[in-house]
């Protein structure tokens, strides 16, 4: 029989974060065990009975129990407390109904609803970091640093950190940090650096790309710390050497901003090209590009974030434009030669950034390279393994004590 473990994301499987992120893994992952998917799907996802259905019927393929719970929104802090509430009953009762040995959460909010959970039950805690939650909110303009909802969070933060059997983070950078935290002293759970990873059999490059106008793409959200404002400053650069060049956005729900943006940035609506897709449709558009940008706020918080589209970029044998003091970007991107990181947001630090870009994309080997660098440090197999790992080291110490309980229970 295999051990159960109930998994926590506040994203929703409906969305192209939760499928990349969570779904892909524990697709993989419920080959040794006995998964429980607690998911937060938003209100229009939920409305959309096909897609919702669609989803019902691949995780049930893949022998994963899926429980969507609704997200609230509005009004923001009772919202999130009653989603706390809600997702914390139903991780009790799968734990104590299914004897999950581990309960596995994916940032903050699954972490308040998870850690109840396990001391409750005895299950182990593996706390999911992402990254700094509470100083993300602050640092995009969603808190304040000396509201009260900050200061609880942080509290809270430090129970998460200090209960958790297991730490995973995205980067080395955020690693160092948690280590340093004064109140983690005397205090040394194992962590592991795990990069949001890509599933390569998706993104890989197919075929050489198609000769044509120049294309820089940007895939994902944009608005709160990614800097889309930036992403056309660097476009407009290009548009000085590539005068037919497209800017091609791959986004779900922020068309109108985008445009806002665009034409803020003083770039004509003619020059991009913008899509919303499926997660399996992204690697199709990815293809197209010459370049891929992820451009976010250089903030404190952001130390502990590793772009998701810059494994996708990658895997496609596409380089990024990035910039320096987020997670480990800059310097993977730099060592590698397979990206340029901007250091300053000037003329003149975004005019020396391109510059090296098309010098880059000049390179015949940079293709190979973004390639091997993603499977070397961001593949989905790679990923797999050291959660895999990680759930062995938790789940076995409990498998032996309850499988000698069950011998002297039949003797």
């Amino acid at each position: 029989m295999k051990p159960a473990v109930v998994y926590i994301s506040y994203d929703g499987m409906l969305e192209p974060l939760g499928q990349s992120q969570v779904l892909a893994y524990l697709e993989h992952l419920r080959r040794g065990y006995d998964v429980h998917l607690i998911s937060f799907e938003k209100k229009n996802d939920w409305r959309d009975k096909v897609r919702m259905a669609a989803m019902k019927e691949r995780t049930a393929a893949s022998g994963i129990a899926w429980y969507p719970q609704a997200y609230h929104k509005y009004p923001s802090a009772p919202a999130t407390a009653f989603d706390i509430f809600m997702g914390t009953m139903v991780a009790i009762w799968l734990v104590v109904r299914h004897r999950a040995l581990l309960v596995h959460v994916r940032s903050y909010v699954p972490a308040a609803m998870g850690l109840v959970a396990t001391k409750v039950t005895g299950a182990k805690f593996l706390f999911d970091i992402r990254g700094f939650w509470a100083d993300e909110r602050v640092d995009g303009g969603l808190w304040k640093r000396d509201s009260a909802l900050y200061r609880v969070t942080k509290r809270l933060e430090r129970h998460f950190f200090r209960s958790a059997d297991h730490i995973v983070a995205l980067t080395d950078a955020s690693k160092r940090e948690i280590e340093n935290f004064a109140f983690m002293s005397g205090r040394h759970p194992a962590i592991s650096v795990i990069p949001t990873c890509a599933d390569l059999d998706r993104f890989r490059r197919t075929k050489p790309k198609e000769a044509g106008s120049f294309v820089l793409g940007y895939v994902g959200s944009v608005g709160t710390w990614y800097l889309f404002d930036e992403v056309v400053a660097c476009f407009k650069l290009i548009l000085e050497r590539h005068k037919d060049a497209k800017l091609l956005v791959v986004n779900r729900n922020e068309h109108d901003l985008i445009r806002r943006t665009v034409i803020a940035g003083g770039v004509d609506l003619g020059r991009l090209e913008l899509v919303s897709a499926e997660h399996a449709q992204v690697p199709q558009f990815i293809e197209r590009m010459d370049a891929g940008i992820a451009i976010i706020k250089p903030v404190y918080s952001k130390i502990a974030s590793a772009p998701t589209k810059l494994a996708e970029y990658l895997g496609c044998g596409v380089p990024c434009l990035g910039n320096t003091n987020v997670g480990d970007m800059a310097q993977i991107l730099e060592s590698r030669q397979v990206g340029v990181a901007v250091d300053a947001f000037t003329d003149s630090g975004r005019r020396n950034a391109v510059e090296r870009l098309f010098d880059l994309i000049a390179d015949p080997k940079t293709p190979s390279r973004c390639e091997a660098t993603a499977r070397e440090l961001f593949s989905l197999e790679s990923g797999v393994a050291r959660y895999r790992s990680i759930y062995e080291r938790l789940t076995a110490p409990q498998r032996s004590e309850k499988a000698r309980m069950a011998e002297m229970a039949e003797e």
